[in-house]
């Protein structure tokens, strides 16, 4: 470590401020508006950070409360990846960052959009560890489950709970509204609540029925309306539709393994060809080593921000019309 003498750190507003000791009360109460934007270089030591005497931290600039550094760097990446315009470029995460990248200007907004794909407030849900359903398919009525690592399955994680919504709304189990049906093949009614079995107590590692419920399904609504809504009040405030967009990126730890024709299928994204689609992973990382290796890279990060319109929705008054319609269960 005595011999690294440059690093670079990026992570959402929070992150950013807390590392620097900066005051966050702030980024809890409208307008959101971050203490630092700028990028900062600064000693290693004021953090306390174990490099070489002289060692330095460079972190980019916040676009906004909910938009921080790793989106710059995400955005480092995605303006690399395509030479025609305009681009989406979604950061799948707790908070889901999106911009619409344009040759002269970038519309950014944030929303939260839940950790239900992170395996949260679902019922059977996990994260993505040996066991975890990830992939299913319905065929007449019956489950067919993918788990990591082919072990026993134990339980669903983000990229399976979404899967099992749209295999349950092509099988007709599930209606647009998320309404599961009673009377087909596995549903079953506890205590006047209607699921899903996915698999039985007897073929799982832990003894305990998979399911899908009512309350799951209502997870991934809420979540999958937020990052559509989002994107349709960036396309609306470029004047820009779906079918002009030549590239979505889609990033982050949960947008690397995302089923993308189930995303679509239940509307978290428009229907456009999924050829369109470009599942990048950590871009935040990807853009952190660009600049840790290129002065350039950090100047170009400063450029991007600099053609940044953020749009905050809260204040959008179309917002809340675009979210209900974007419950729906398909596009």
């Amino acid at each position: 470590p005595q011999h690294v003498m440059e690093t670079v750190i990026v992570g959402n507003t929070a992150m950013h401020h807390f590392l620097c000791g900066l005051p966050v009360a702030q980024l809890g109460a409208s307008p959101y508006v971050p203490a630092v934007s700028s990028s900062l270089t600064y000693p290693a030591s004021d953090i306390g950070l174990s490099i070489a005497p002289a060692g330095r931290v460079h972190m980019p600039q916040n676009i906004a409360g909910y938009v921080g550094g790793d989106h710059t760097s995400a955005l480092l990446i995605t303006s690399q990846l395509s030479a025609e315009f305009p681009v989406v470029l979604v950061d799948i995460g707790t908070n889901t960052e999106i911009s619409l990248v344009l040759p002269g200007e970038i519309y950014t907004c944030s929303t939260a959009s839940g950790p239900a794909f992170e395996g949260a407030h679902i019922r059977d849900g996990m994260r993505a560890a040996p066991g975890a359903i990830d992939r299913l398919k319905i065929r007449d009525g019956q489950v067919e489950v993918n788990t990591i690592d082919s072990a026993k399955p134990v339980g669903i994680c983000g990229t399976g709970i979404l899967t099992a919504v749209s295999e349950m709304v092509d099988a007709g189990i599930l209606d647009e509204k998320g309404s599961i049906n009673k009377s087909c093949e596995g549903v079953r009614v506890i205590e006047r609540k209607a699921e899903f079995l996915l698999v039985p107590a007897a073929e799982t590692g832990h003894g305990r029925d998979i399911v899908v419920t009512r309350k799951d399904v209502n997870e991934i609504q809420l979540a999958k309306a937020a990052i559509r809504a989002g994107i349709e009040i960036l396309l609306d405030s470029a004047g820009v539709i779906a079918e002009d967009v030549k590239s979505w990126v889609i990033a982050g730890a949960f947008g690397t393994f995302l089923d993308l024709g189930s995303a679509v299928k239940i509307g978290m994204f428009p229907n456009v060809p999924l050829d369109r689609f470009l599942q990048v992973g950590n871009a935040a990382g990807m853009g952190a080593k660009q600049m840790l290796l290129s002065i350039s890279k950090r100047t170009a990060a400063k450029q991007l921000t600099g053609k940044v319109q953020y749009i905050e929705l809260t204040t959008r008054k179309d917002f809340t019309d675009k979210y209900m319609q974007a419950m729906y269960l398909g596009d």
